[in-house]
C-alpha cells in the first residue's frame, strides 16, 4: 500500500525526521490561504499522486506569489497525471502540497527497504541524490553505497557516520543525519513499512538537513493491524478493478492481454498463465480466488475478468481442496446468468464434488466448455479468443462423470 507525500510528511514529524512547513489543500483558494500562513516569499506547490517523477511532468512548480501557488494548483487539481512511473492514462490529482520554498545547497538520496536476499533492512544512499536517481543507478551505480542492518543490533552509529563520510558530511551534518536514519529506522518497524525513500535529502545553505520529499509503502499484509494506516488508503490512486478485489480479498492484478483467468492458488495461477502464454495467448489479468471462496465471491471474481469488455473468453482452472467444485460452478453459473454472458468460458475442475460440478456446468444449457486438463483447457481457450473455435460446441459432461453413473 502506498501514501502520500502529506501523509509520509506527517509520518516523519512523529519520528523526528524534519520536513518543510506545509498543508495540503483540495481547491486553489485553500492553496492560496496556505501561502499566508508559511514564512517565506517563495512556495512549492506538489501535485500530489503515488507516482514519482512529478517534476518532470509539471506536478512541482515554484510560485513567488499566493495568486501563482492558486494557478498552479488551479491547473493540477482535477488533472489525470502521466509521468514514466503511470500507466497512459496517469493518475487523478485530487489534492497538492503546498510547502515553504527550501534554499538547497546539496541533494542526497537516502531509503530504506527490505533486502530479501539478506533477510535484512538496508540503507541506500548516494551523494547524487534528485530526480536523475535512476540514471546515476543505471549509470554510476558505484556513486550509490548500500548499509545492511542487523536485525538483534539494530541501526548502529557507526554506521550513521559511515553513511555521513560518504555522502561528504560535516561533523554537524552527520549528527543530524543519524537522527534522521534513526528516525526511518524506528518508523519502519513501527508501521511494517516495506519502504521509506527521501530523495532528495538536502542540506540547506544555513546547513541542515531536510527530507524535501517523502515515499512511503507498506506490507499490505500488515495494514489491517494498524488503523491509522489503513484510514490513508486512497483507492483513487489504484487500478479500479484491484480496489473493488480487495473488498472481496480477491487477489487481482490487470494485464493487457485478452484471455480472461480465474484460479485458485497464487502458483496455480501463474502455472496457468504460462500455459496460456505457451499456447500463443495473452492473460488479461492475475486472479487468484483463495482456498476458502464462496459462491458470492466466485461471482464477483468473474464479474472482475469481465468488467473493462475487452477480455474475449475466460479460462476458469480450479483445484477443489478446501473450496469444492459445485461451489465455484454455482458461482460460474450465478455470474453467466446475470451478466448474460456471450464470450466462450472454458471450465477445467479437479478435486472435491468435481463430478457434481461438471455435471451442473453440463445441464445448464448456458454453452459452457470444460476440460479434463490444463493443457487441453489452456489451447481451447486460446483458439476461441482468437474466433478459431467459435463454432466448437460445449463439451459434453463425458458419460463416467453423470451424476449416478
Amino acid at each position: 500500500m502506498n501514501i502520500h507525500e502529506y501523509q509520509a510528511k506527517q509520518l516523519f514529524r512523529d519520528f523526528a525526521i524534519p520536513v518543510p512547513q506545509g498543508a495540503v489543500a483540495t481547491t486553489a483558494d485553500q492553496a492560496q490561504q496556505i501561502t499566508q500562513q508559511l514564512p517565506g516569499s517563495a512556495w512549492v506547490v506538489k501535485a500530489q499522486i503515488h507516482a514519482g517523477a512529478r517534476g518532470k511532468a509539471g506536478g512541482v512548480k515554484v510560485a513567488h506569489s499566493a495568486q501563482e501557488a492558486a494557478d498552479f494548483a488551479s491547473s493540477m487539481l482535477g488533472s489525470q497525471m502521466v509521468t514514466h512511473q503511470t500507466d497512459a492514462h496517469g493518475l487523478p490529482v485530487n489534492s497538492v502540497w503546498v510547502e515553504e520554498a527550501s534554499a538547497i545547497k546539496n541533494e542526497f538520496y537516502l531509503s530504506l527497504l527490505v533486502d530479501r536476499d539478506s533477510e535484512r533492512l538496508i540503507f541506500i544512499a548516494s551523494a547524487a541524490g534528485g530526480m536523475d536517481i535512476e540514471a546515476v543507478a543505471a549509470e554510476t551505480p558505484e556513486k550509490i553505497i548500500h548499509v545492511s542492518v542487523h536485525p538483534a543490533a539494530g541501526l548502529q552509529a557507526y554506521q550513521c557516520r559511515q553513511v555521513g563520510a560518504i555522502l561528504g558530511l560535516g561533523k554537524e551534518q552527520q549528527g543530524q543525519l543519524q537522527k534522521i536514519m534513526t528516525g526511518m529506522y524506528e518508523l519502519f518497524l513501527a508501521k511494517d513499512c516495506s519502504q521509506i525513500e527521501i530523495n532528495p535529502l538536502i542540506e540547506t545553505e544555513d546547513g541542515k538537513l531536510v527530507a524535501l520529499d517523502a515515499k512511503m509503502n507498506f506490507d499490505d499484509n500488515a495494514v489491517p493491524a494498524h488503523a491509522d494506516i489503513a484510514a490513508m488508503r486512497d483507492a483513487s490512486q489504484e487500478d479500479t478493478k484491484e480496489a473493488e478485489a480487495k473488498q472481496f480479498d480477491l487477489n487481482y492484478i490487470t494485464l493487457d492481454g485478452n484471455i480472461g483467468c480465474m484460479v485458485n492458488g497464487a502458483g496455480l495461477a501463474m502455472a496457468t498463465m504460462d500455459m496460456v502464454k505457451l499456447k500463443g495467448g495473452a492473460p488479461a489479468n492475475f486472479l487468484d480466488v483463495g482456498g476458502g471462496t464462496n459462491k458470492d465471491k466466485v461471482k464477483a471474481a468473474f464479474k472482475l475478468i469481465l468488467s473493462d469488455g475487452t477480455t474475449k473468453a475466460v479460462l476458469v482452472n480450479i483445484f477443489g481442496g478446501i473450496v469444492k467444485c459445485d461451489v465455484i460452478a454455482a458461482g460460474i453459473l450465478a455470474a453467466v446468468e446475470e451478466m448474460h454472458l456471450t464470450i466462450p468460458v472454458v471450465v477445467r475442475l479437479e478435486g472435491t464434488n468435481v463430478e457434481l460440478g461438471l455435471s451442473m456446468l453440463a445441464q445448464s444449457g448456458l454453452g459452457l466448455h470444460t476440460a479434463e486438463d490444463l493443457n487441453s483447457a489452456a489451447e481451447m481457450v486460446v483458439k476461441l479468443a482468437e474466433g478459431v473455435g467459435g463454432s466448437l460446441p460445449p463439451t459434453a459432461l463425458p458419460p463416467s462423470m453423470e451424476v449416478g453413473a
